[in-house]
């Protein structure tokens, strides 16, 4: 009688998986190469909103989501990322970008505990090496981090400017108070609510190190000053 194979210790335990990617045939891709794997996909949404419901509502081991989702389609995926980590500092929480985008990795290492790991950023295109791709996710979900090489070659390589800090939501957000825009002006043009940018206002003034101390109109005016001279 044939005994039945014996797990191979170095293959990754299965991991039970929240993803959103507003691109419904990567969606299904995913779902398909996760359960291939042996891996369970609790729930694929397609926003961020979504994602922060089923990830809260689930608590997988592992969370997988693109950067960019809609309205915007500008950085939707990783606010939704910041907002998990918000209620749930532990969450495992793997971002997916099509383009390298530094500032994007920065606010993602920086919203989670200083002494846990669980955070990955790739590139989509690493999804086509399967393996890389899949050790890439036990990493992060055993608390591991995960940098794609071109993320890392540019954190490293790039200039100190804060400026480069900012999110293309804050530089947009700080293009239109240059133009001596009020926030009022800069909500309607971006179609947001007036909290979102007064938000945005506060995590400029925080990257660009411009104190609570100062005055808030004497903020905006350095921050300005600075993006002015950055041009």
């Amino acid at each position: 009688m044939t005994s039945p194979p014996v797990p191979s210790p170095s293959r990754p335990r299965p991991l039970r998986i929240v993803l959103a990617d507003d691109s419904v045939l990567l969606r299904e891709g995913l779902q398909l190469l996760l359960a291939e794997a042996g891996h369970e996909v609790l729930a694929a949404v397609g926003d961020g909103p979504a994602f922060v419901t089923a990830v809260l509502e689930h608590r997988p081991d592992l969370a997988l989501v693109d950067v960019r989702m809609p309205p915007s389609h500008t950085d939707e995926g990783l606010r939704a990322a910041v907002e998990v980590r918000r209620s749930w500092p532990a969450a495992r929480i793997m971002v997916l970008s099509q383009y390298v985008e530094v500032s994007y990795a920065d606010d993602l290492l920086a919203s989670g505990p200083p002494d846990q790991g669980g955070t990955g950023y790739l590139l989509k295109d690493r999804v086509g090496d399967v393996d890389e791709f899949l050790a890439g996710l036990a990493t992060v979900a055993r608390g591991g981090t995960v940098l794609d090489p071109l993320v890392v070659r540019q954190l490293m390589g790039r200039r100190q400017d804060p400026l480069e800090a900012l999110t293309p939501r804050e530089r947009e957000v700080l293009a239109l108070m240059a133009e001596g825009r009020s926030n009022a002006a800069v909500a309607e043009a971006l179609t947001v609510t007036l909290g979102a940018v007064e938000k945005h206002t506060q995590r400029i003034f925080a990257k660009l190190g411009l104190t609570p101390d100062d005055d808030a109109a004497h903020r905006r005016v350095l921050a300005v000053v600075r993006f002015l001279r950055a041009g």
